[in-house]
């Protein structure tokens, strides 16, 4: 059975794990909504890239066609996530995980850890 959690050693200073529909940030279980979870999702496939408005509204449920449906979502998941730098926002462009480029790498092209594909 293909693992279900992926592990970010330091966004923003702290340890990040998305599992199934929740993330652990520095071991505290924070249940996100589905909005959400599918920005998070979104930006954590491609972690060391910039995710454009335009690409965050086609991840939402739904497939909205408001780009302040992507606002209104990261504003909800910053705050969900219990601190706003996990995810920056980068002025006209969209957002991206505030990764430490010290840190240990995080593979690229949507597989986790483990080997699986998100």
């Amino acid at each position: 059975m293909p693992a279900r959690s992926r592990s970010l050693p330091d966004v923003a200073g702290h340890w990040v794990e998305l599992r199934g529909h929740a993330v652990v940030v520095n071991g505290a279980l924070r249940e996100l909504p589905p909005n959400g979870m599918s920005l998070l999702r979104a930006v954590v496939r491609r972690p060391a890239r910039i995710a454009s408005r335009a690409e965050l509204l086609a991840a939402l449920p739904g497939r909205g066609v408001d780009e302040n449906a992507v606002e209104t979502a990261m504003a909800r998941l910053r705050a969900a996530l219990g601190n706003p730098t996990l995810a920056q926002a980068v002025m006209k462009r969209g957002y991206r995980l505030a990764l430490d480029p010290a840190a240990e790498p995080v593979p690229l092209g949507g597989h986790c850890l483990h080997g699986d594909v998100l």
